[in-house]
């Protein structure tokens, strides 16, 4: 013991004697380990803790996709889910949920509205049975809860009751209110934190019952993706054969032929996308990590190149190999303690802002913070940081000759050993730093293209205002087109306002948003029909297109007089008319339409109104001849200043058109454009910050190199300016050193980069992940600022005097 404080104490005086090589130690130390454990604690919370259910591995979600991958979520009716249920091999339980999965609901709570809507999913009664997961308060859903006629219960879930309710036990057996429907639910029960699937879901509410009161039963028990568990030895993959076989047995439908089955197991569609991006910010974290291991290694290799001379004096006094190596891993592990302790503060900073700055889709966020298990991480980390950054170097440099030490006259004698391994550290870093650069280049670059995609409308100075009508007081479409054609006039006539028109759908709600179905023309066999891509179906008002700034290509848009009793007619887009009419111009041409057929009047291009990701081919219908069950209630109004400031006058026009109509939210469109870019916005920021990280461990590691090297020969460079050279080539010969290792690096990085680029294609957005100018770009940069840290040493050389430099020990 009084061995190990003393051989402390000489590594704290030690490091006190060199307080810029420890300083920089410690927050390079800090640096890794800070960021590396804040990345374990978000692992640990959304990758690593189990979800609130049982055999979370056993439970998979299915529905159906057509093979041409255009309509990605194939919703399926009650009677297939229940006679898919009793064919399955591979399922012992199943339940069912609304393809739509969480929609925003208005609630009202006693006498006042909540602040925000409740996002409720319609589930079956056994849902929960099927999950295994218990309240936290309360009951769960039963299957009794979800038949015609049942007493109207909810289950909210653990966040929702804390962010609206206050975290208030009593909760149970409170009434709330839809606004929409009027009706009262019970609240039964409060589930565990961590479940809120479908994602996003604050509330659940049986489908069945819903449905039936509220008279849409038919409409809600044709949309259902399943939710099951499979049975011991089964695997998502027989499910999945199952599901396929079903859709293309003899009695479907022609059209559903064309479907194939879909699974994915519970924890896997929980992450969605958030799983690929965590997964490489992980890998980045190990590279960073990784890098700070080598550039403290070398550092330590730096400075062991100056002590030569201390241990071939601590040897001639008695000290033999194994004490100098344990009086330099008792330096390092000074170095680990205090850096691990500044990461863990770093850490907590870390961790605080990500989930400030993450996007509300990342699942589980209220469960991100540092706890135990991430403070044990932090530890373990320190740990294997001490071992990794110090073993090596210490048994290195603990190897002295001691005549070569003393017959080389010089106080940092090290060996060329000494400095090669400290070179082949420089690149390793660069070349671990250009992976990080390369892929934080990458995700900027599809970031950049993502904000800069041509919507094919205008989204600034769009709002985008959401209405519920009372559906005991607006049960069918006559009903709601009265209620429409009541506010329209009144919004139109607010300050402010340009255009108004209603649609179906908030943009970017993605596939399971709006309506979906095929166009066929006459002629055409069912065969042919089921053939035809799946469309967009949009009923829009005559200025829909004038209102969101739509070009029409050809033809002409809707007019007043496109109603009930005149000539039935569409509006294609433009990939749409490519596939029906590939050659022919489809002005005029018709299109089978429920009871009849119709014509096609004008084409406008593809948009990106549903999905930011993808420009999807549409069919729109008038208004005033749509056949379809369905009003639209979404009104997108252009406004000519600000769209925050019509909202306040949108709601009173609201309030005074009808009593049974409210504004249940609104939002400029710009806001909404913020949504599906959040994700990769994160990743190219949370990259960038590793990538940073990286470049800068390296440019340090490069410059110690480079500055102990010329240091370190100053003798030699001495000779050389004296038999000749002058000041300009010293500095060459120390530029082109520095630039030779970085090159090194550089190439083996991007070599790197290609290798692993298959781990950033799911990522990006209409970038290649092996982009020869970015990489191209990464390797120039990484050359660029290798030669900003090589030229202060290099600069220093020029000025080496050589009379001086003979006279001097190096």
């Amino acid at each position: 013991m009084e061995i190990l404080v003393q051989q402390v104490r000489l590594a704290a005086r030690g490091l006190i004697r060199a307080p810029g090589f420890a300083v920089t130690a410690a927050i390079t130390l800090a640096l890794g380990i800070g960021l590396s454990a804040a990345v374990f604690t978000v692992a640990d919370a959304l990758l690593l803790r189990s979800l609130p259910v049982g055999d979370q591995d056993r439970l998979v979600v299915l529905w159906g996709e057509t093979r041409d991958g255009r309509f990605s979520n194939f919703p399926l009716p009650l009677d297939d889910v229940r006679e898919f249920e009793r064919r399955s091999r591979s399922l012992e339980h199943v339940a069912f949920f609304t393809f739509r999965g969480a929609t925003p609901t208005p609630i009202r709570a006693g006498d006042r509205e909540l602040p925000l809507p409740l996002r409720s999913a319609l589930v079956s009664g056994n849902f929960f049975d099927v999950l295994r997961s218990r309240p936290a308060l309360g009951r769960a859903l039963r299957p009794e809860d979800d038949i015609a006629g049942a007493t109207p219960v909810v289950v909210v879930s653990h966040r929702a009751w804390q962010q609206y309710f206050g975290g208030d036990s009593s909760v149970v057996g409170r009434p709330i209110t839809m606004v929409q429907t009027g009706r009262s639910y019970t609240v039964v029960g409060v589930m565990a934190q961590g479940l809120e699937y479908p994602r996003g879901t604050d509330a659940w509410v049986p489908v069945i019952a819903h449905g039936a009161a509220g008279g849409f039963l038919d409409i809600v028990a044709g949309e259902l993706d399943m939710l099951a568990r499979l049975r011991p030895g089964a695997s998502p993959a027989q499910a999945r054969a199952e599901l396929t076989s079903f859709f293309g047995r003899p009695e479907a439908p022609v059209w559903q032929r064309d479907v194939r089955g879909v699974v994915h197991t519970l924890p896997d569609i929980v992450l969605g996308d958030t799983k690929p991006a965590l997964l490489l910010v992980t890998l980045a974290a190990a590279l960073l990590l990784l890098i700070t291991c080598v550039n403290v290694a070398n550092l330590l290799l730096v400075r062991a190149l100056g002590r030569a001379r201390e241990f071939v004096v601590r040897s001639a006094l008695g000290a033999n190999r194994g004490r100098i190596v344990a009086q330099l891993l008792t330096e390092s592990g000074l170095l680990s303690i205090v850096g691990g302790l500044l990461g863990v503060g770093f850490a907590v900073a870390v961790v605080k802002a990500f989930v400030a700055l993450a996007p509300g889709s990342v699942p589980r966020l209220d469960e991100i913070g540092i706890n135990g298990a991430a403070l044990v991480a932090a530890l373990l980390i320190t740990a294997a940081t001490m071992l990794l950054s110090g073993l090596g170097p210490a048994l290195f440099t603990s190897r002295v000759d001691a005549q070569d030490v003393l017959r080389s006259g010089s106080r940092q004698s090290g060996g060329r050993r000494v400095r090669a391994a400290a070179e082949l550290l420089v690149v390793a870093q660069v070349a671990l730093a250009a992976v990080s650069l390369s892929a934080a280049a990458l995700m900027t670059r599809s970031l950049v293209k993502l904000v800069q995609v041509d919507l094919s409308f205008e989204p600034a100075q769009l709002l985008v205002a959401e209405l519920a009508l009372r559906s005991d007081q607006f049960g069918d479409t006559r009903t709601q087109r009265a209620a429409l054609d009541l506010l329209l006039p009144r919004v139109e006539a607010l300050p402010g306002v340009q255009a108004v028109s209603p649609a179906l759908e908030v943009p970017f709600t993605g596939a399971g948003g709006g309506i979906d179905g095929r166009l066929s023309t006459p002629g055409q066999s069912e065969e042919e029909t089921a053939a035809n891509p799946m469309l967009n179906m949009e009923v829009v008002a005559p200025n829909y297109f004038a209102t969101l700034e739509i070009p029409v290509l050809r033809g002409r848009s809707f007019l007043d007089e496109d109603r009930d009793g005149a000539a039935p007619v569409v509006i294609v887009s433009s990939s749409t008319a490519r596939h029906l009419w590939p050659s022919d111009d489809p002005i005029g041409k018709r299109v089978r339409l429920p009871g009849g057929e119709g014509t096609v009047v004008g084409v406008v291009p593809d948009t990106r109104y549903r999905e930011l990701l993808t420009a999807r081919p549409t069919v729109y219908f008038p208004l005033r001849q749509s056949r379809f069950p369905v009003v639209p209630t979404t009104l997108l109004i252009r406004t000519t200043n600000s769209p925050a400031e019509v909202v306040p006058a949108l709601r009173r026009a609201v309030a005074e058109a009808h009593p049974g109509v409210t504004l249940a939210g609104a939002s400029s469109l710009e806001l909404l454009l913020d949504a599906p870019r959040a994700q990769p916005r994160l990743n190219a920021m949370v990259l960038g910050l590793f990538a940073a990280a990286a470049v800068s461990l390296a440019a340090i590691g490069l410059f110690a190199v480079i500055t102990t090297m010329v240091r370190q020969r100053t003798r030699e460079l001495g000779i050389r300016m004296a038999l000749g050279a002058t000041a300009h080539d010293v500095r060459r010969m120390v530029m082109v050193r520095g630039l030779s290792m970085a090159a090194a690096g550089a190439a083996v990085g991007i070599a790197g980069a290609l290798a692993t680029s298959r781990l950033l294609s799911a990522l990006l957005f209409e970038i290649s992940p092996t982009d020869g100018p970015t990489l191209m770009a990464v390797a120039a940069l990484m050359l660029g600022l290798a030669a900003i840290a090589t030229l202060v040493p290099a600069q220093s050389s020029m000025r080496i005097d050589p009379a001086t430099a003979l006279r001097t020990e190096t």
